[in-house]
């Protein structure tokens, strides 16, 4: 979902230092084809470098943080419209797990090395920290309230970095065990039949959006290759037109809560056997509908694909400007209840959403996203040699 923080790297050692030769003069080095594609990998791993990113992820990344927006700004308006809620539920099917299984392929080569755990810490857990912080406190400002301040309940959509940071942690695990798909998809299970797992740091959410993320892990570039065929983009079509004429359907008859995957079913009212069933059932129709979404994403570059490397910023910052519409009454004129309002609502969402995901937004929050920190770390003498390396790689030494 978010490059600052799921950018695939490659197992990279620094280059054993060359002997100086019997006369003192250091020779020229020749690098093997193993040492050039290894440069152009490292190359391609460090952030602003000049080689082109992989357009299709960048806009299935900015479309999807199009849907998180849209889907927000439904939320005041969809009890008095029951198109709008049919579509609210078909968009909240498929686009979180879409992001989770991109969060997922791109940590395939996650490993405890020091510089991925920094990388972990200053691009998930601080920006979670801080935002965690700031929404209660934006609350109390523009509402007068006194929420307090909690880092162990999630607050709004911080949710997600609690998440990313867990799973992350846990990637070598899903790399070790035989099968690791259906072992996800069991503690899932389990987890909608345990009411007493609680609020602490939103683990239902943790555990029931699990196995999209191990999905994620353990696809491969081809597996995306295979959703973007022609056939499967002409047969998506009828595959969305059902799914919203079922959301249509389900609206009186299914509790919209079960999408959130953040309380067991008896938290819901259901009965216990109903959590693992749901979960087999949401998970079969999430990953058509993700599969579908797939297919439409472009996959050369459009005018908005270098917005997909600012997702970050436009997942966390559009959560204020919703919050102030909520807390100011806006959702509440009438005439934002009718077609024209909520379409309105909808172009308001996704034009805000994109001018978030912007290179000057990001040059300004950059601090709170991607922060270097590099004055809380221990230099490592590995990590010291790779920049060294990189330094002279770039200065064409």
């Amino acid at each position: 979902m978010f490059d600052a923080a799921s950018s695939p790297g490659q197992n990279r050692s620094p280059l054993p230092p060359a002997q100086p030769p019997a006369d003192g003069v250091p020779a020229p080095r020749t690098p093997t084809s193993a040492q050039t594609r290894r440069g152009r990998q490292q190359a391609a791993d460090r952030p602003g470098s000049g080689r082109q990113r992989d357009a299709f992820f960048d806009n299935a990344k900015y479309l999807a943080i199009v849907l998180v927006a849209m889907g927000h700004a439904w939320e005041p308006l969809k009890g008095d419209s029951r198109i709008l809620e049919g579509a609210y539920t078909v968009v909240y099917s498929f686009h979180m797990p879409a992001f989770i299984i991109i969060s997922g392929f791109f940590s395939r080569s996650f490993d405890m090395r020091p510089d991925r755990l920094k990388r972990l810490i200053t691009g998930v857990a601080v920006p979670y920290v801080l935002f965690e912080t700031a929404y209660p406190l934006f609350k109390n400002a523009v509402t007068g309230s006194h929420e307090e301040i909690s880092l162990l309940d999630p607050w709004y959509l911080t949710w997600f970095l609690v998440a990313l940071f867990v799973w992350r942690l846990t990637t070598p695990v899903w790399k070790l065990v035989r099968w690791p798909l259906p072992l996800a998809l069991g503690i899932a299970m389990l987890a909608t039949v345990t009411p007493n797992i609680g609020d602490d740091l939103d683990l239902q959410r943790v555990l029931q959006f699990l196995p999209y993320f191990v999905l994620g892990l353990c696809m491969k570039p081809e597996h995306f290759h295979l959703v973007r065929r022609r056939s499967v983009r002409i047969a998506s079509v009828p595959v969305f037109a059902a799914a919203l004429a079922v959301g249509w359907w389900a609206v009186p008859r299914m509790n919209t809560a079960w999408f959130y995957h953040r309380d067991s079913a008896q938290e819901l009212g259901a009965p216990w056997w109903c959590g693992p069933v749901m979960t087999l059932a949401m998970t079969g129709c999430s990953l058509l509908l993700t599969a579908c979404f797939f297919a439409w994403v472009p996959r050369r570059r459009m005018w908005f694909t270098a917005l997909g490397a600012g997702t970050l910023y436009g997942y966390l910052l559009h959560g204020f400007l919703v919050k102030f519409g909520d807390y100011r009454g806006w959702f509440e004129q009438p005439w934002l209840h009718r077609p024209l309002g909520e379409i309105l609502v909808t172009v308001l969402a996704a034009a805000a959403v994109t001018v978030l995901c912007t290179r000057p937004v990001q040059r300004v929050f950059r601090f709170a996203m991607e922060p270097r920190m590099e004055w809380a770390f221990r230099q490592d003498a590995a990590e010291l040699a790779r920049e060294r390396h990189r330094q002279r790689e770039k200065a064409g030494v």
